[in-house]
């Protein structure tokens, strides 16, 4: 798992090719990697919020108790492991009308991988100022995007200029589950320190 890591981040094109010609399983994805790496912006959350609390930018940090968290965290933990198994359904949704169409299970465990910046852009939840969080968390939404970007063209075997199209298709999809989840996250630590 830490080399995939390592080695979407450090040279992100040859990564992607070794994963695919991997063909793992849905299983061994979720088990060696997804859980481990969705975990990553739950318990940041979770140490974020109990410890030091929210901060909105007033000057004023709004810390949850532990119990709410606690039932907050295993909600968003399910979402976030859900989130992949959408992406993963709407990427093999979208490739039907390619012959070299890749299974659900090799889509779903790309939609793993590519989630990879995403799920380290949790550690800024650590200290929950809101404006960090969107500001690292759109960073990591665009190295996701950059991951699709170069993946997309090979996983497909497609030309570029298809993989291009196709790329910003899935990513602006990505963007949309990614808004709900959000949504809903906010709702979720928003009620959460109204109980409190």
């Amino acid at each position: 798992m830490v080399n995939h890591v390592w080695g979407l981040m450090s040279r992100p094109g040859p990564e992607l090719q070794r994963i695919q010609r991997e063909h793992e399983t849905v299983q061994h994805v979720y088990s060696h990697h997804v859980l481990l790496m969705a975990a990553i912006p739950v318990l940041c959350s979770f140490i974020g919020t109990t410890q030091i609390g929210w901060n909105f930018g007033d000057g004023d940090n709004v810390r949850i108790s532990m119990l709410t968290s606690a039932s907050i965290a295993v909600v968003f933990y399910l979402l976030i492991l859900c989130a992949v198994a959408v992406m993963g359904r709407i990427i093999h949704w979208m490739a039907r009308r390619y012959d070299s169409r890749p299974t659900l299970s090799s889509c779903i465990v790309f939609a793993g991988y590519v989630a990879t910046p995403m799920f380290l852009s949790g550690i800024v939840a650590l200290y929950p100022l809101v404006w960090l969080c969107l500001f690292v968390g759109i960073i990591g939404l665009c190295y996701s995007g950059y991951l699709l970007y170069l993946g997309i063209p090979n996983f497909l075997n497609i030309d570029h200029r298809e993989g291009f199209l196709f790329s910003s298709s899935t990513l602006a999809m990505g963007v949309l589950v990614l808004e709900i989840l959000l949504a809903l996250t906010v709702i979720m630590w928003g009620y959460g320190s109204q109980l409190f």
